[in-house]
């Protein structure tokens, strides 16, 4: 799973995601891309939980790249534990993403391989996605 190696700060508050994505919008290295339509935090396990879904379906062909990473963390406190004593310990790290974000990337694979694999991704993810291909290519 992925998380940052270090950060300046442990802990980090909840905050909005407002407005549309203002870069990472652009498919910059493959043919095929997932976009997010939705804005939303999606967390370590849901990005690799996506991956494995492609590369399962793709049978390790073609090139796959993760466009996303989790860097913020969500804290949550135990249960049945009383409120107050400071915030809850690290529970997950998570990628905030906004609507027009590119998440994955494919290349050197066919259209309908790609689309086919990128369904099988976004059923694993909490937000809506749309399939994106580069414009000017067959």
């Amino acid at each position: 799973m992925l998380f940052p190696a270090n950060r300046k700060f442990r802990k980090e508050r909840k905050g909005r995601i407002k407005g549309e994505a203002k870069g990472g919008s652009q498919l910059a290295f493959g043919m095929y891309g997932l976009k997010a339509l939705e804005p939303g935090r999606i967390t370590s396990r849901q990005i690799e939980a996506a991956r494995r879904a492609i590369t399962r379906h793709l049978r390790r062909a073609g090139k796959l790249w993760i466009k996303i990473f989790p860097d913020c963390p969500v804290t949550a406190k135990p249960a049945e534990v009383r409120r107050g004593s400071g915030k809850g310990d690290i529970s997950y790290w998570a990628a905030k993403v906004q609507p027009g974000r590119i998440m994955f990337e494919l290349d050197f694979v066919g259209e309908e391989l790609a689309r086919e694999a990128f369904e099988r991704a976004a059923a694993k993810l909490p937000v809506g996605t749309k399939f994106v291909k580069r414009l000017g290519e067959g």
